[in-house]
């Protein structure tokens, strides 16, 4: 086996692409997520705090004795919903987002790092990013704050890896034409005031595609990219 590849929310949008696009030759890629969108699906609520461990649980028994060339974990999954001012959002829905798109990506890529820690053949960690975690938007908090944590995390984390460790980079792919981006034009400007933003990029036929997203995304991994770096796709 080349590689062993998870992807989280491969089920639509770039995480569907990424699993189609997978570089390597007789890869296993298999996705986490709740509804499932490879062949190889590990169903999980990745905004339920109780399956966490069954993921970590999950990576520790297949790396236990991996032998192949590579394993990367690429956690893509997020919402952004609830769309609207923090104040006014449900505080179940709210909560699902803060612990999908903060809390996950950090105890997940942990215990990713845990599993992988005894190997020493090439390990690859990424955390799907987005221009949202330096730029404020208003009705996105929960999105905001949560790709602001994953890059200062990958930042973070990767100074902990020895020479030989696993590279820890986080990646904003840019505006994709993707199920998430419908959900944010059908918003109201009350909700989401820049929404007329995201309308003008749709018209004009500037979103990027998922297929070149993935492209994009997967590329890093030979690229000469500093480890915990956090990459915009629009800047290469």
């Amino acid at each position: 086996m080349s590689a062993l590849v998870w992807i989280s929310g491969a089920s639509s949008g770039i995480g569907a692409a990424l699993a189609a696009a997978v570089p390597f030759p007789d890869a296993r890629v298999i996705d986490i997520s709740r509804r499932g969108g490879t062949a190889e699906h590990f169903k999980a609520d990745l905004a339920d705090p109780a399956d966490w461990s069954c993921v970590a649980e999950h990576f520790a028994a297949e790396l236990s004795t991996y032998d192949g060339d590579r394993v990367v974990f690429i956690h893509n999954a997020g919402t952004i919903t609830p769309i609207g001012p923090a104040a006014g959002a449900d505080p179940d829905a709210y909560t699902r987002a803060v612990l999908l798109n903060a809390a996950a990506p950090q105890v997940l890529g942990a215990a990713f790092l845990r599993a992988a820690a005894h190997l020493t053949c090439e390990r690859h960690l990424i955390m799907l990013s987005s221009g949202a975690a330096t730029t404020a938007y208003s009705g996105w908090s929960s999105y905001n704050a949560g790709k602001a944590a994953v890059e200062h995390w990958v930042r973070t984390v990767a100074q902990e890896q020895p020479t030989n460790g696993c590279q820890v980079l986080a990646v904003a792919p840019g505006v994709v034409d993707t199920p998430m981006q419908s959900e944010i034009r059908s918003t109201p400007e009350t909700d989401f005031p820049a929404v007329s933003r995201f309308h003008t990029l749709k018209n004009t036929g500037t979103l990027t595609t998922p297929t070149a997203a993935a492209t994009g995304i997967w590329s890093l991994l030979t690229r000469a990219v500093p480890n915990g770096s956090c990459v915009d796709l629009r800047t290469l």
